[in-house]
């Protein structure tokens, strides 16, 4: 049998002992909010002091984290009840629908998807469709028109506009 070791030792008023915490047995133990404002100030709050009906509320430690701004700096918006990923495809919107008012184009749609490539079996996983989904298509004198608004060019924009030009699709982009 191992024989066991002295209790550890330490100067009065220790609060830590390398990683480990000191307890003090002279002071009653903190609920969590006591526990967050005293890590937060630094200062003990004073038992009477806190209300039992009066939850904790943690905003007032914490601030709410910043918004992640999109890869492609757009910002989503909405008009009328549909939802866009930029305020520039939300105003070529408008403009075609204007269009579509005046009697130059017919037939718009939004969001069109196109089937590029069917589903396969690849290493005995079935992949998806590859999709493309164009903004806008409309009739403008008696051919479709698919239109993207675009920003940038991206390369997986370069493979699906060349996929979609392999089946006689040309698309027009609006910068």
């Amino acid at each position: 049998m191992t024989r066991r070791t002295n209790a550890l030792r330490y100067p009065e008023g220790t609060t830590k002992v390398g990683t480990a915490h000191v307890r003090e047995s002279v002071r009653a133990p903190m609920t969590t909010a006591q526990r967050r404002i005293y890590e937060k100030t630094g200062v003990p709050p004073q038992t009477a002091a806190i209300d039992v009906d009066d939850p904790f509320d943690p905003s007032l430690i914490t601030a709410p984290p910043a918004k992640k701004q999109s890869k492609y700096r757009n910002q989503k918006c909405e008009s009328g009840g549909i939802k866009f990923d930029s305020k520039r495809e939300m105003a070529r919107w408008h403009e075609l629908v204007q269009m579509q008012v005046r009697g130059e184009i017919a037939e718009l749609e939004l969001q069109v998807p196109f089937i590029l490539a069917e589903p396969v079996v690849i290493a005995g996983r079935k992949r998806p469709a590859l999709r493309y989904v164009a903004d806008f298509v409309y009739e403008q004198n008696g051919a479709t028109v698919v239109e993207d608004v675009k920003g940038r060019v991206t390369e997986g924009y370069r493979i699906k506009r060349h996929l979609m030009a392999a089946r006689g699709i040309t698309i027009k982009e609006v910068k």
